[in-house]
């Protein structure tokens, strides 16, 4: 497979947060690093010389450049760590000893202790995190203190130990800051409502804490303590702003494969993510070019087993977005919700990015294939005999029923053909009457195009509804062109499109190509429609101003109009400013003229 130059995939990279990693020409991994906006930050290493000469060694090694787009920023902080730590890049220096991002313990014991940590053993006791500072940690266990009277003693809580009066309270007991579990003052069921309560905030559910933080901030203002009520209220504040939990680290998901697939007319793209340990250790990409009509199912099954050996995966779980059959002895999970989901929504949302990357390499190397694609996509989303080469919009413009005008604008092969655009000054019908301007304009282009033996479109879309659309049928069947030009409606309010004679409107995916040309079509000749329009507006005034100003002609009008843009700034213009546009003898008669006038 053929590298796109640096330059090229450059471009081609998404404006998103993420992990960029770079490669030399044998494929080593060079350097990982994080951004908030992936495309900026790569592109920086490229466009100036740098002030350390370790970077601009890499810069002159980096062949191909990868990326994992992820969520946040923080979610990059974090997938940047666990990368170094597994791949050990070169020229990453700073993350690559044995130091983790902490995390917050419930210790499986009776009586469990919550705090701080660097290490995850496994003996049965919770994580909550990473964080990616000590400083939202020490927050949220504050928190906690302040909320929940806990023991902070690392005495074994056994029933026997208690019983036999082995510890006693401590100053934390005679404080208030803990009830007295290890001399029986507080119950191990009482505790454990508070350590369920607590769970729940780390989680980022905390409703029922937060009633509890509102309640005791009430009281205190009730009872006129108002600085503790305001403490209270901050600490609610950042309660709410906390976010619990990470997609890219957590320790409830281990040692899984998650693929994911993203599919058009002529490839589909399989993304695979190894979760190794609760982390994100590595992502890849693959495309499969479509050969004959195969499924999703079909291409991402042979696209597993091909990774699997590939990478040399072992792990015994996969989570994929539907049954798939890839061999015995393997645990299939489609998840619906939950933390599976989220990473497998993760791994789609990668497989879309590198969809639209590729797309974008293949419209700046190979435009005509990009052009073909489109075309066959919208053939097949619009349910047309042909590809829609030519395509022609109509829009009608008229404001309370003044200077009726038209618009139509033409696009050849997905792109807008600016030489073919046409106005039409509305001649036929009296006051603000869509329906019957639609069947003039419509009337006119086609009888030309016909008369003069020119090319007709393959497709014509008409701005507005049912209405609309049938008042252009009635002027097709007339010309006898009904049957030989597809023709659709739209309607501004939901996107619907309409066809002669269904009923039912068809709704396009709102992130489709097809939707998006048929928009870019729509508000271009909007746009176009309104720009004569207002002209057309100013104009009519500006002429009719100065109808019976002696000795000024049509072209002298013209002249004034591109340049003042209104009769009132023209009245106000100054007779020196006049004579710069049309000379000094006209420009007094337009002045005197004015000015007697006033």
């Amino acid at each position: 497979m053929t590298i796109p130059s640096l330059e090229l995939q450059i471009q081609s990279l998404p404006d998103n947060p993420g992990v960029y990693q770079y490669y030399d020409k044998e494929d080593k991994i060079l350097y990982v690093g994080k951004a908030k906006n992936l495309k900026k930050r790569v592109s920086s290493y490229f466009n100036k010389v740098h002030d350390t000469a370790k970077t601009n060694v890499l810069v002159k090694k980096i062949v191909t450049i990868k990326h994992i787009v992820v969520p946040t920023e923080s979610d990059a902080l974090l997938l940047e760590n666990n990368l170094i730590k597994t791949l050990q890049p070169r020229y990453n220096v700073l993350l690559r000893d044995d130091k983790t991002y902490p995390w917050i313990c419930i210790k499986k014991e009776p009586f469990s202790r919550i705090f701080p940590t660097r290490k995850m053993i496994k003996d049965g006791s919770e994580y909550f995190g990473p964080y990616t500072s000590f400083k939202t940690v020490h927050t949220i266990l504050d928190l906690i203190k302040e909320l929940y009277p806990l023991r902070t003693c690392n005495f074994d809580l056994s029933q026997k130990n208690i019983e036999t009066n082995k510890f006693k309270v401590c100053l934390e007991y005679h404080i208030g800051n803990c009830k007295g579990p290890c001399e029986g003052y507080e119950s191990l069921e009482n505790y454990q409502t508070q350590i369920n309560a607590i769970r729940e905030i780390l989680k980022g559910n905390f409703k029922e804490s937060m009633k509890d933080f509102k309640r005791m901030m009430i009281d205190l203002a009730t009872n006129m303590h108002f600085e503790e009520a305001q403490k209270i209220k901050e600490k609610i504040e950042v309660l709410e702003n906390y976010q619990s939990r990470s997609t890219i680290i957590n320790p409830k998901i281990t040692n899984i494969d998650v693929f994911s697939i993203v599919s058009d007319e002529g490839a589909a793209f399989v993304n695979f993510l190894q979760i190794s340990h609760g982390s994100i250790i590595r992502s890849h990409t693959l495309e499969i070019k479509k050969k004959l009509d195969e499924s999703d199912q079909e291409l991402l099954e042979l696209a597993i087993i091909e990774l699997r050996e590939r990478f040399k995966l072992l792990s015994r779980e996969l989570i994929v977005p539907f049954e798939v059959e890839v061999g015995e002895n393997l645990k299939i999970t489609v998840p619906q919700l939950g933390d599976k989901k989220q990473i497998l929504d993760l791994s789609t949302r990668n497989a879309k990015f590198f969809r639209i990357e590729q797309l974008k390499q293949l419209q700046i190397v190979d435009p005509e294939r990009h052009v073909n694609r489109i075309m066959a996509q919208m053939q097949k989303d619009l349910r047309l005999s042909v590809e829609p080469r030519h395509i022609e919009c109509f829009d009608n413009s008229n404001i309370q029923g003044t200077n009726p005008v038209a618009a139509c604008v033409v696009f050849k092969d997905g792109k807008p053909s600016k030489k073919d655009y046409r106005h039409f000054n509305i001649k036929t019908v009296e006051g603000p009457n869509d329906f019957a301007s639609m069947e003039e304009v419509v009337y006119r282009r086609y009888k030309r195009l016909l008369d003069e033996n020119q090319p007709l479109p393959n497709l014509i879309i008409i701005d507005g509804g049912k209405g609309q659309l049938s008042s252009a049928l009635k002027i097709m069947d007339e010309l006898d062109l009904r049957g030989k030009i597809a023709i659709i409606g739209i309607a501004k309010r939901l996107e619907e499109l309409f066809y002669p004679g269904d009923s039912v409107p068809l709704y396009l995916d709102k992130k489709s190509e097809t939707l998006k040309i048929i928009q870019q079509l729509r508000n271009e000749a909007h746009r176009f429609g309104i720009t004569f329009h207002r002209d057309k507006r100013s104009k009519a005034s500006l002429v009719s101003s100065m109808d019976n100003i002696p000795g000024i002609g049509e072209k002298t009008m013209e002249m004034l109009i591109k340049h003042f843009k209104s009769v009132k700034r023209l009245k106000l213009a100054l007779e020196n400013e006049i004579s710069d546009v049309v000379g000094a003898s006209k420009a007094k008669k337009i002045h005197d003229f004015y000015k007697t006038k006033e």
